[in-house]
């Protein structure tokens, strides 16, 4: 081929490929950037997927004709995508219906077991939590010792592979509670020590030596030891489910004196006794749901609501979870967990960063996602209000690496149904 044709082919496709990165400008809007920081009057382009700009409107000149498309937004708030860590969205539809539920294994080491194929993206539970801007969440096992490996995933896509953000990012691993508290539900019971703790945590013990030694001198292919060799090597969290302070300054020293490099503390109810240890290691906490009750009659009726902002205040790195009963369907109060919070002393754009940033600093995605940043994806959503108060709260548009996601779901639909019956 002539080459004057080829560098004419060439210059045409170039400028075909420049043509097809449609930019997008958001002005006006309040922007919660996620980093604790908030831009009053800001200018947001999206271009390819990816913020390309992210300034103050009154800090920058804007030449109109450089976009594609101008959306003005003023007086509307702009949020990164909310983060939904340690849940089983999309691994169960009704909790009540045993064959609707897809994410806890029969035995008590199961590190093998990946929760990142059983996310399905069909779930219409999936559709009703991203309506509150929940809209990346840590599709996470359950049961046994070593329940397995949880993966990040968009809460959209056409299937599994196309809903991951991070594959087998952990292993969740739940150490014995040092105590058994008895009690229904809301009626005060009585607290008395697990005769089985030292036991159950011997069982840990023996397994992690097996798992360290194959993971140094290993010579045949064990596939459940092979699912731990993450935890030593550092490219795995191991996010350890622990509440009471020992629990979590023993569980901590120990994982780190066999060489695990990424411990994440999850629950962690007693962790302001248990300070030193986490500084000491630096170990980040997915935290207890805030909307829990007190841990006894005698504790204070705002010990969760307040624990964030003491957290914060001790400079601990701490995000929001809302595992527990009907976590899944629940999963779309998560904002306003943060929102009660802030209500109980956390400083607001805090409380934006526990949902975003902190969560994917925690995850190790923190370079492409978790804030609204020049060069990150563009996965975040607008409001006309706050989006952590439920009555404020009302988000217009959400967009997932700069596609936009479809806000309907059932409930809306029977609602349209319904309202003028």
């Amino acid at each position: 081929m002539n080459q004057n044709l080829i560098y004419v082919v060439f210059m045409f496709c170039f400028s075909l490929g420049i043509s097809a990165q449609k930019s997008i400008l958001y002005l006006g809007g309040i922007a919660h950037l996620g980093t604790g920081e908030r831009i009053e009057n800001s200018v947001i382009v999206v271009k390819n997927g990816k913020f390309d700009i992210v300034a103050d409107a009154n800090r920058i000149r804007i030449d109109p004709t450089a976009f594609d498309t101008i959306i003005k937004i003023y007086g509307k708030h702009v949020y990164p995508a909310f983060i939904s860590p340690n849940n089983t969205l999309g691994m169960t539809e009704i909790d009540a219906v045993r064959a609707t539920k897809d994410f806890d294994e029969v035995g008590k080491f199961n590190p093998n077991v990946r929760s990142l194929i059983a996310y399905n993206t069909d779930s219409k539970i999936l559709k009703t939590v991203r309506t509150n801007g929940v809209l990346i969440t840590q599709a996470t096992p359950r049961g046994g010792i070593i329940s397995g490996s949880s993966s990040v995933m968009f809460l959209d896509g056409w299937n599994w592979e196309d809903a991951q953000l991070r594959a087998d990012d952990g292993i969740h691993l739940n150490w014995p509670s040092a105590y058994y508290t008895s009690g229904w539900w809301a009626q005060p019971g009585s607290t008395s020590k697990n005769k089985d703790y030292k036991k159950g945590v011997e069982e840990i013990k023996k397994y992690f030596e097996i798992a360290q030694s194959y993971y140094q001198h290993n010579t045949e292919i064990d596939i459940e030891l092979e699912a731990m060799k993450g935890l030593f090597n550092g490219t795995k969290n191991l996010y350890v489910n622990a509440g009471y302070p020992n629990e979590i300054r023993e569980s901590i020293r120990y994982f780190k004196s066999v060489g695990v490099k990424n411990v994440v503390i999850v629950g962690a109810k007693g962790a302001l006794n248990a300070l030193p240890t986490l500084r000491e290691f630096n170990v980040p906490i997915i935290l207890k749901r805030v909307h829990s009750l007190p841990s006894n009659e005698d504790a204070p009726i705002d010990e969760y609501f307040s624990l964030p902002r003491k957290l914060q205040d001790e400079g601990i790195l701490f995000c929001f979870a809302y595992n527990g009963d009907m976590e899944a369907m629940g999963t779309r109060n998560l904002p306003f967990t943060a929102g009660t919070a802030v209500a109980y002393g956390l400083e607001y754009e805090h409380a934006i960063a526990a949902l975003s940033l902190n969560t994917s600093i925690i995850f190790g995605i923190e370079k492409n996602s978790g804030s609204i940043a020049t060069g990150k994806d563009a996965t975040f959503f607008i409001s006309t209000g706050d989006a952590l108060d439920m009555i404020g709260n009302n988000v217009e548009q959400a967009f997932i690496k700069g596609n936009i996601v479809d806000l309907n779901n059932h409930q809306k639909e029977l609602y349209e149904k319904y309202k003028n019956r």
